[in-house]
């Protein structure tokens, strides 16, 4: 036994010691990376692309200023303080005098505008449904957010998906070259099947490539919605098999799609502005009070009036004007139809779409992928008992991995309807609190 053998046990046993050390400090540090970052869910996704959005935060406003407004255009209008000098002379010994003539005065006064009840309060109804319509816009913005954000987190899930079947089938594809390579050297192979297995892992690396750049689009449009938060690891997919909308109940149900909302608040603003224009067909009055101070050798007056507009031409001002308005209502109308009807046929084809597109995934799972994996283990074992070539083992592969990635991109446009359809209207979970501060029901 060499003398420097326990020298040598006791370095190797320091070393091992020192490895486990730093294997557990590694270990525990890798535990508070993932304790930092946890994996990003699409409903985490979504609570932070509202967060982060300012598309919110701009209908926040619009709602917050036609609100302000509504208050102010109930009041009655600023009383008018009246300043000034009457009959004051510009001729003969009294010119430019305020206080030799007997009738040159100085006038102070005040006028009001009485604007009629009704009239102040279809003025304050009508920006109360401009509030309305602007929160019907934010309902329909956050729903906007919510499905951008489920596409992107959606189309970085599955490229991210497919990237993975590629990198697993990449690495055979190297296992297979050194296989056509032994083989060769041993005189069973041949050199052309060296070059086929190099060129089906250079067109493997194409396709990493070409899956990579869609990772990274995806990732830059999830960042889009929010922000950093973006590079996280994702989590399991949520469940795409069931529907929150049913072909069946589409017309009661897609009334409360915020775009035809909006069209219905738009509805509900005409017709309040038909009814204003409906009152102003009567006359505001305004009222006048006014003290007239005149020499010390003259007594001060006082004045007081009223004044009332004369609608003369109502025929031709006043009853066009309801006339306009009245048919902005009717254009109002059929656009809020004509949209809903679009939305139902618009829904009806993605969620026949969506079923078809969940057949085809059920097909695939149970026939065409389970034929493809005998497929390839069948020529492999050909290829071990030398009654297949490595060609025929590539081709299988190619065959398999094709229908692995077509399985993939059919889930990931299955998923992309589902979430088209899903958030049309804005997720309870994440909308609907905000909403209901704003008086909609989503």
């Amino acid at each position: 036994m060499s003398p420097h053998f326990p020298a040598f046990v006791l370095a190797r046993k320091s070393v091992y010691g020192l490895s486990l050390a730093i294997l557990l400090i590694a270990t525990a540090f890798s535990f508070n990376v993932f304790a930092i970052e946890p994996s990003l869910t699409l409903a985490e996704a979504q609570r932070r692309a509202i967060e982060y959005s300012r598309q919110v935060s701009a209908q926040d406003h619009a709602i917050a200023a036609s609100r302000e407004m509504a208050i102010s255009a109930g009041q009655l209008p600023d009383p008018v303080l009246k300043l000034g000098v009457d009959n004051l002379p510009v001729e003969g010994a009294d010119r430019f005098s305020i206080a030799r003539d007997f009738m040159t005065m100085r006038r102070i006064g005040v006028m009001q505008e009485f604007t009629r009840s009704d009239k102040r309060q279809l003025r304050t109804e009508r920006f109360e449904r401009e509030a309305d319509k602007s929160a019907a816009e934010k309902a329909m913005t956050i729903a906007t957010i919510q499905r951008d954000t489920a596409l992107a987190w959606l189309d970085r899930y599955y490229a991210e998906a497919m990237g993975a079947i590629v990198a697993e089938q990449a690495a055979q594809a190297r296992l297979e070259i050194e296989a056509a390579d032994s083989a060769y050297r041993s005189g069973r192979g041949s050199q052309a099947d060296i070059f086929s297995a190099r060129s089906a892992l250079v067109a493997l690396d194409d396709r990493a490539s070409e899956i990579g750049r869609r990772i990274r689009n995806a990732k830059t449009m999830l960042a889009r919605w929010i922000g950093s938060a973006a590079d996280a690891p994702l989590s399991a997919k949520p469940d795409t098999d069931e529907l929150r909308l049913h072909a069946e109940h589409l017309g009661k149900q897609l009334v409360h799609h915020p775009q035809i909302v909006v069209f219905a608040r738009q509805e509900d603003l005409a017709i309040t502005e038909a009814r204003l224009a409906r009152a102003n067909k009567k006359s505001d009055w305004s009222a006048e009070f006014a003290f007239s101070q005149r020499g010390p050798s003259y007594a001060n007056m006082i004045s007081f009036g009223v004044s009332i507009p004369l609608q003369w031409d109502q025929e031709k001002r006043q009853d066009r004007e309801l006339a306009s308005k009245l048919a902005q209502v009717e254009q109002a109308k059929a656009q809020h139809e004509d949209a809903l009807r679009a939305h139902i046929a618009e829904v009806r084809t993605m969620i026949d779409e969506w079923e078809n597109g969940h057949e085809r995934s059920a097909r695939y799972r149970r026939e065409l992928m389970p034929l493809a994996q005998q497929r390839t283990q069948a020529v492999l074992a050909a290829y071990r008992g030398n009654k297949a070539s490595l060609a025929d083992v590539l081709a299988a592969r190619r065959n398999d991995i094709e229908v692995r990635l077509q399985l993939l991109q059919l889930e990931a446009d299955t998923a992309r309807l589902w979430a088209q359809i899903n958030f049309l209207v804005p997720e309870d979970d994440a909308g609907a609190t905000r909403l209901a501060d704003d008086g909609v029901t989503p």
